[in-house]
């Protein structure tokens, strides 16, 4: 495989699942539910901690819990793994729906 997929935005929502926006115009959806009952992702369970610091460094998926932003102390996730295993879904377009 010669492509490497790069993760360009994401969108965290309040159910721990994020929208992943690739390099090649697909949108994914991972679930995060059973990554924070692993080891470091723990910090991650509360809401406001998982939605505020979730962001792309590196070109992939990554949370920032000590609100840092550096590559150097963020939790990231291979991009290649999300690329092959979350679903494409359709733009999430009830998340920009204005009151």
């Amino acid at each position: 495989m010669d492509y490497w997929p790069a993760v360009l935005q994401v969108i965290p929502t309040e159910d721990y699942k994020v929208y992943i926006y690739f390099d090649d115009g697909t949108i994914r959806l991972y679930d995060a539910t059973g990554l924070l009952r692993q080891g470091v992702f723990q910090c991650l369970a509360e809401e406001n901690r998982f939605m505020e610091t979730c962001t792309v460094i590196n070109n992939t998926l990554a949370w920032t819990p000590d609100k840092s932003y550096s590559e150097k102390t963020c939790l990231d996730l291979d991009p290649l793994n999300l690329y092959n295993n979350c679903p494409i879904v359709d733009e999430p377009t009830e998340l920009f729906k204005t009151v």
